[in-house]
């Protein structure tokens, strides 16, 4: 029987990257998958396609959970489809970089707005939808939570209220039986990344021990352990997940 068989995850911006790859590593393990995207809906239902061909359960669901409106409509077609939900993955974000001149106040509160408020009201939604017996919240963090990046000031300043939030919320969801767990990718090859190419990347190569920049399977792996059974114990911590790197 596959570790997750029985239950239901969300994976917010999911049509992609490390979304993506969570998405498929969920549902190679059981659970039945809630593929939600802002923008990208043909890259959603190919991938619910591939996930459906391989024998597992999902939908694609738009909603923009930086918009609090939409996050209650994503949770309603969750719990439609699969009548409960026991996981969510709060990968969903946004990074802009510059320096300090040329950071703007709607540029603070776009990433303010997804990285972190939305963040809070989707796990506020899961809450609610979790059954009785608990359910298990995974918040995507990042390197640049702990070591902040010089030309992502807010970006950074995001993630840092992630890891506070992962422990916060931990906290108070303890007692409930759901455990919330932070998940922090170190460089991983994405589409938003693919841009910098192997020379732009090799600094970062040279600066991880393990010698290399992580896939989004790698990420997807340490999420379905903290979402199984094996990770039962684990609540409140995030994990450095970046082959040892430190932005």
């Amino acid at each position: 029987m596959n570790k997750l068989e029985g239950r239901v995850a969300i994976v917010t911006g999911a049509s992609k990257g490390i979304g993506a790859g969570i998405a498929l590593r969920l549902a190679a393990d059981g659970a039945s998958v809630v593929v939600n995207y802002a923008h990208s809906a043909d890259a959603a239902e190919k991938l619910v396609t591939r996930l459906r061909e391989a024998g597992g359960h999902a939908i694609a669901v738009q909603a923009d959970v930086s918009q609090p409106a939409e996050i209650k409509a994503l949770f309603d077609k969750a719990v439609a489809a699969f009548g409960h939900v026991d996981i969510l993955v709060n990968n969903a974000g946004i990074y802009e970089f510059g320096d300090l001149a040329g950071i703007t106040p709607d540029s603070i509160v776009r990433q303010f707005a997804l990285n972190v408020r939305g963040l809070i009201l989707a796990t506020q939604a899961a809450v609610s939808a979790f059954p009785l017996t608990g359910g298990v919240v995974v918040n995507i963090s990042s390197g640049a939570g702990v070591t902040p990046i010089a030309e992502a000031q807010v970006y950074s300043a995001t993630k840092a209220a992630v890891d506070s939030l992962t422990r916060s919320l931990a906290l108070e969801l303890g007692p409930r039986r759901i455990r919330v767990v932070g998940v922090a990718p170190g460089l991983v090859a994405t589409e938003g990344t693919s841009g910098m190419g192997e020379e732009g990347a090799a600094p970062f190569v040279a600066r991880t021990p393990l010698r290399r920049i992580g896939q989004p399977a790698d990420i997807a792996a340490a999420v379905a352990f903290a979402v199984s059974n094996d990770g039962a114990w684990i609540t409140g911590e995030t994990l450095q997940v970046g082959g040892g790197l430190r932005l």
